[in-house]
């Protein structure tokens, strides 16, 4: 994926999909996990049914960015530009207001 650093309007399937998988490496550590449901005061039983909201998938990717570490690990181990994970949270996020 290193070559998706840059994302269009019409890639918010792409974006979902990287929040999905970061969602899924936040959840391979335990006291990772436990910190982002902490964060999000989100129930553990709860995660699968805030997946399919975009602002979730947002929210992952935001928590991600917080933590340089977090980034780093995922972009790495997954051979993903952080780059493309800013650009995935930009997609999700939709379009700031002022």
């Amino acid at each position: 994926m290193k070559g998706a650093s840059i994302l269009h309007g019409k890639d918010t399937e792409f974006a979902e999909a990287l929040a999905i998988q970061a969602l899924g490496h936040l959840a391979q550590d335990k006291e990772v996990l436990e910190r982002f449901l902490s964060v999000t005061g989100l129930a553990p039983e709860k995660i699968r049914e805030a997946a399919a909201s975009p602002g979730f998938l947002a929210g992952v990717l935001d928590y991600m960015m917080q933590n340089e570490a977090l980034l780093l690990t995922f972009s790495v181990n997954n051979n993903i530009d952080a780059e493309a994970i800013m650009a995935a949270h930009r997609q999700l996020s939709g379009p700031i207001s002022q």
